[in-house]
């Protein structure tokens, strides 16, 4: 394959250097991303520099992943308005370690490839960096005015933030440009990639490599994902849309993706899957005939849950949606965990109640109106009833029904159900 028509067919290219093109087709190259350990968990924004890795890896260049360790530390102001919090080492090493157990799934790190990917971190080779040795070698070779001219610079000195820009984060760019130095010269590594806000600080990089060695390096920047409706992409309600499945739980993985509009369907599917063009063409065509049948948010969604998590949470996702809004059975409740339960009836109205009250049993009416707020009254809850309109763990009930203990799930859930659409989470401790 060739990467950059790769790129440009799934709309993943904003900027490009000249001669890019020219440099992978004369040779196997490698290239790098850096990721911020800020937290022990990449959440979606961070996976459109992965997949441009993943797709490098798959044209048959080397990728790395550099975790900035160093950076991480000072804070990067670029498209931020306020510093961040600096980590301290064993914090960005677990950190790390945890980044590196989810990239694993979309790189192939084992050492049998010849284009195997790396991870590496910048604090292990600024650790020891005196500030005097580092002014002496890289500062010296970039102006005060070079440096100025970067658009995240003047947005924070004109006056977006009310307390302008420390000295830690104006040297943001340096640190970072002698990252890619260090991994030209220690790495062969002539690329740095990654999303179109980074285009200063690593266009800085190339400009100190030509200084320092007179040689050429390259920068590819990718488009800053955004939403049709002008939304924040990966933020919901709940916050970020993590990988980590304690963070996001596989179920409001794999709704993120099914809930995006058609016009994102489309950019999304190109962008977080491996699906080639024509697969991809011939959804959307299927899509546009019969679009409330959401072909291509169900192919988005399926492709990068499974990547993300596995086949069988893939499984286990769609076996909970059925339970929500198809065909579900109690059978099929039974078979969820906690945390998927959890995760679907996220947000249902529930209440709780001690294991001592379903002892002796309960009438459904009375659980229905008195010891939960599921229906208002048990004159309403007679009427759901006679009208056949109330489940019990998916199975339908009657006024003589009483609610025992048998009736709970994984000794601790009963689901009511009034109508088509209306559920209630009973909690029994």
């Amino acid at each position: 394959m060739n990467f950059v028509e790769e790129l440009k067919w799934r709309g993943m290219v904003q900027d490009m250097m000249p001669g890019v093109e020219e440099l992978l087709k004369s040779e196997k190259c490698t290239a790098y991303v850096g990721i911020d350990p800020t937290a022990d968990s990449l959440h979606i924004g961070h996976l459109v520099g992965v997949m441009m890795l993943r797709h490098f890896q798959r044209c048959g260049h080397k990728p790395i992943v550099l975790i900035g360790g160093a950076t991480g530390m000072i804070g990067d102001p670029s498209g931020k308005s306020e510093e961040r919090n600096l980590l301290d080492e064993q914090t960005l090493r677990h950190n790390q370690e945890c980044l590196k157990n989810q990239i694993s799934k979309f790189l192939d790190f084992s050492k049998s490839a010849d284009n195997s990917a790396e991870m590496v971190n910048n604090y292990d080779w600024m650790k020891d960096y005196s500030f005097l040795n580092f002014i002496r070698d890289i500062g010296k070779h970039l102006t005060v005015n070079y440096m100025m001219s970067k658009d995240s610079v003047k947005k924070r000195l004109t006056g977006e933030s009310r307390d302008g820009m420390s000295f830690t984060e104006f040297t943001y760019q340096l640190v970072q440009g002698y990252d890619f130095l260090y991994l030209y010269q220690n790495k062969a590594c002539k690329i740095q990639m990654g999303g179109s806000d980074q285009w200063g600080n690593i266009t800085t990089g190339t400009e100190l490599i030509r200084r320092k060695t007179g040689n050429s390096a390259f920068a590819i920047t990718c488009p800053l994902i955004t939403k049709a409706d002008g939304g924040k992409f990966g933020k919901t309600e709940q916050g970020n849309i993590w990988l980590d499945p304690e963070r996001t739980s596989a179920y409001a993985f794999y709704q993120f993706w099914l809930n995006c509009s058609d016009e994102d369907a489309a950019k999304y599917i190109r962008i977080f899957t491996l699906l080639d063009k024509e697969t991809i063409e011939n959804l959307e065509k299927q899509h546009a005939e019969a679009p409330h049948l959401r072909l291509l948010q169900k192919e988005l969604a399926k492709e990068i849950t499974i990547t993300v998590h596995s086949e069988k949470e893939y499984e286990m996702v769609l076996e909970a949606s059925d339970i929500l809004f198809g065909k579900g059975t109690a059978e099929a409740i039974s078979s969820l965990s906690d945390k998927m339960l959890l995760s679907v009836f996220d947000g249902v109205p529930q209440s709780k109640i001690s294991l001592t009250d379903l002892s002796e049993g309960i009438s459904v009416i009375d659980l229905l109106a008195e010891k939960t707020t599921a229906l208002p009254s048990k004159s309403e809850a007679r009427r759901m009833l006679k009208s056949n309109a109330v489940s019990i763990n998916k199975t339908k009930v009657n006024e003589q029904t009483i609610i025992t203990k048998d009736h709970l799930i994984n000794s601790k859930y009963i689901i009511i159900q009034t109508g088509k659409k209306n559920y209630y989470l009973l909690i029994v401790e």
